[in-house]
């Protein structure tokens, strides 16, 4: 998807149902770290936070006691709403929400102590710009063999480039705009959706195969992938992942 795309269809996914994708039953195997967990033991509690990316807000509102003051920008602003509301059922005073361009950040040059930024895009030179001399800055994606039997099944996928191409154009940026110390990680982990439509849920509300459900054979398609790849546990798949860490 080119950043039109991308941003058309995450406005419309998010007035449909805000990204919450809390009922869908899955499990996985071999997930190597919780992203906010790890965002979360870099903060201090005077620290100043912007986390890219926010969707729902949820994550980062169960992360609001570990910093001063967290700002969560989003390009929806159906993501904006849907956060808004859920901080307003919580006793949380001290998060901010905003639509925002992450290639147009209005904050002041070094305002940050600290920036996140998960499975969304993110602008390396902006992101340098507003965050502190020795700030941190810590992104998760998804990895090119994401959901890669899915890919197979159905011949089109959201990323068809080689895995690791993403690291490194990243990388790249991320030196550009200066930053250094710059720490990867990465895993591919094993998960099972429960249900059939724990996992039409998931293709109808996420890029995984792009215009899922337009395509003539997709549901001849996907029952044969079910029938494939259903265990025990669940009908199978995977999650891969990589994380980076910069300090600017």
């Amino acid at each position: 998807m080119n950043s039109q795309e991308y941003k058309q269809f995450y406005d419309t996914v998010g007035a449909l149902n805000g990204w919450d994708f809390s009922q869908i039953r899955c499990s996985s195997e071999g997930v190597e770290w919780d992203f906010y967990d790890q965002v979360s033991r870099l903060c201090t509690a005077s620290d100043v936070l912007l986390d890219i990316g926010t969707g729902g807000g949820e994550s980062l509102l169960s992360i609001a006691s570990h910093a001063a003051l967290l700002v969560g920008i989003d390009l929806s602003h159906t993501m904006v709403e849907t956060a808004r509301r859920n901080m307003q059922r919580t006793a949380i005073s001290n998060v901010r929400f905003a639509q925002m361009e992450a290639e147009s950040l209005s904050f002041p040059s070094e305002f940050f102590n600290i920036i996140s930024c998960r499975h969304s895009p993110f602008h390396a030179s902006e992101t340098a710009r507003v965050l502190m001399e020795d700030g941190v800055f810590l992104t998760q994606q998804v990895r090119e063999c994401d959901k890669a039997n899915l890919v197979q099944a159905f011949g089109r996928g959201q990323s068809l480039r080689p895995d690791g191409s993403l690291k490194e154009q990243y990388t790249k940026e991320l030196q550009l705009a200066g930053f250094r110390n710059i720490h990867y990680a990465e895993y591919d982990a094993v998960e099972y959706y429960e249900r059939e439509e724990d996992l039409i849920f998931l293709l109808k509300h996420t890029p995984i195969i792009p215009r899922f459900g337009q395509e003539e054979d997709d549901f001849r398609i996907l029952q044969q992938f079910i029938s494939d790849h259903r265990t025990d546990r669940g009908i199978r798949t995977n999650a891969a992942r990589f994380m980076m860490i910069a300090r600017r």
